[in-house]
């Protein structure tokens, strides 16, 4: 009989879409879960109901344990950071201080910074980061749909392939994920980041699904313009990007996911901060500073930033 895979303590830090979608799942594989989020009441909510997941890997009911103190996660073996990129900071620096010397920390969140800031506070050598395509909607406190499959990839800020990195892949593996393992960590974030770049403010300013930007003629030519944007910034910057043709690439993914709420709109609908400012705010402030010309991401982020302004106001009529 083959050998029964290694069962770990996970910390999940963050009970958004991602967070419980993936937490969720690492329990049902067998491992120890806990998540901590920074609402005493919505933990205490967890602790009590679990994570409901619905969707395309079917509808169950899965116990949790929940904590909104982060000493209680002390002794993990694994912190998984799922809060919104704004939040990044905070996160690992409330965790940092209480994880043993050597556990990992990886982040599979949206955006630039995300990485850096899980370095600086815990070193290279236990950083992971990625991304990850799987569609989640948050419908509720500890609630989620699944909504899309979708490949989720994983690496080292050196690009090595260390212990932690077999054990984090493992992990997920363990949970249907099934990662694949960057070699080229910088490449991997940026060629997501154009995805979302191309994506998510047009859907928040729109409130259109994915699939519905490619049916107007504006939305089409706008998407482009920021994808070409921000290559031109990735290409000043020196990073090889994973694919050949990105707004091929953009355009096909909204195919794929057609029906899909982006994240980034689900936030305007409950009328959350966005993580514009790690995305098309990225791209124009990283444009800004090598004299790249971004005035379309510009527009963007100004007009998500603006929506995020106005939430509190009635229409006059």
């Amino acid at each position: 009989m083959p050998a029964e895979s290694p069962r770990y303590e996970i910390a999940v830090v963050g009970p958004g879409a991602i967070g419980c979608l993936f937490g969720g799942l690492l329990k049902e594989a067998g491992h120890r879960v806990i998540m901590l989020d920074h609402r005493p009441e919505r933990a205490e909510s967890i602790n009590r109901k679990g994570i409901h997941i619905e969707g395309i890997s079917g509808t169950r009911d899965i116990a949790m344990k929940a904590t909104a103190n982060p000493s209680d996660v002390a002794g993990c073996d694994f912190a998984l950071i799922a809060t919104k990129s704004y939040d990044t900071g905070v996160a690992v620096n409330t965790i940092s201080g209480v994880l043993r010397p050597s556990t990992p920390v990886m982040t599979l969140q949206n955006g630039l910074g995300n990485v850096e800031l899980i370095s600086r506070a815990v070193g290279d050598e236990r950083t992971i980061g990625g991304i990850t395509s799987q569609g989640a909607t948050l419908l509720g406190d500890g609630s989620v749909r699944h909504a899309g499959a979708g490949k989720t990839v994983i690496g080292t800020p050196s690009n090595r392939l260390t212990e932690n990195l077999r054990r984090v892949k493992g992990m997920l593996d363990s949970s249907g994920f099934a990662p694949q393992i960057s070699d080229d960590l910088e490449s991997t974030i940026w060629s997501k980041l154009l995805i979302n770049v191309g994506i998510n403010a047009l859907t928040a300013i729109t409130r259109l699904n994915n699939g519905r930007l490619l049916e107007f003629g504006g939305t089409r030519s706008i998407m482009q313009d920021a994808v070409r944007e921000a290559v031109a910034v990735a290409d000043a910057r020196g990073i090889a990007l994973a694919h050949g043709d990105p707004l091929a690439q953009v355009e096909e993914v909204c195919r794929l996911t057609a029906a899909n709420v982006s994240s980034m709109l689900q936030d305007v609908l409950a009328r959350r901060r966005t993580e514009i400012d790690a995305i098309n705010g990225a791209v124009a402030r990283i444009g800004l500073e090598l004299g790249i010309p971004t005035p379309v991401n510009s527009v963007l982020a100004s007009l998500v930033h603006t929506i995020e302004s106005s939430y509190h106001l009635q229409v006059s009529r």
